[in-house]
């Protein structure tokens, strides 16, 4: 029962962090239906296998800092700045995507298997939001930095990447028709996913210097 929290915790997690539309999930979708669900399943088994690697460091980071809360709340700050910024281009810079109507050509699996890994390689997102998830839950004790609990939680976050990224092959590959709203506001909704990211890291922040005042 006590490995069954952290893994339903790294599983949750996950599935919070990486169902919001991005580059990993629409690329998996698109390569669905563009390519088949065999070379998007060998999309994500790229993804997952770096998606544990970062989970892993975050956490061993995250064991470093439970007693540095300052160091945690420049981590709030450095994504604070990066989530403002990338709202600001999502929503007032970036050009509207059009789905190419044109037939692109058929990659192997291999290719995809590494595209995944770069595109996920590329993804820093993860480390200090695994950062943040662990120690949270530590301080509620719902986690604790023991070498049995932290591979039960990445591997409940490896579990619920996968399980979201496959859920964007199938959703998607059922309502290839009704994908184009999607495509209209993809900027419209991850710039307002990363705002609302923002604004509540913000508000972290903020508390954490009025408490110390």
């Amino acid at each position: 029962m006590a490995l069954l929290t952290p893994l339903f915790s790294g599983f949750i997690a996950a599935v919070i962090g990486i169902i919001p539309p991005g580059l990993l999930n629409m690329t998996a979708a698109k390569i669905n239906l563009k390519e088949g669900k065999k070379n998007a399943l060998w999309f994500v088994i790229g993804a997952v296998l770096v998606i544990f690697f970062q989970v892993s460091l975050a956490v061993l980071f995250a064991q470093v800092i439970d007693n540095r809360p300052d160091v945690l709340t420049l981590l709030r700050e450095v994504g604070f700045v990066i989530f403002s910024i990338l709202t600001v281009y999502f929503l007032f810079i970036a050009k509207e995507p059009k789905a190419k109507k044109s037939k692109i050509k058929k990659s192997s699996k291999k290719s995809r298997f590494f595209l995944g890994m770069l595109l996920s390689g590329l993804n820093f997102f993860p480390i200090p939001y695994y950062v943040v998830v662990s120690v949270t839950l530590a301080s509620y004790h719902f986690f604790v930095f023991e070498t049995n609990i932290i591979f039960t939680f990445v591997l409940g976050s490896v579990l619920g990447s996968f399980a979201v990224l496959y859920s964007y092959i199938a959703f998607f590959g059922k309502i290839e028709k009704k994908t184009d709203y999607l495509m209209r506001n993809m900027n419209t909704i991850i710039g307002s996913i990363t705002g609302i990211i923002a604004v509540v890291t913000l508000f972290n922040i903020l508390n954490y210097y009025f408490r110390l005042t």
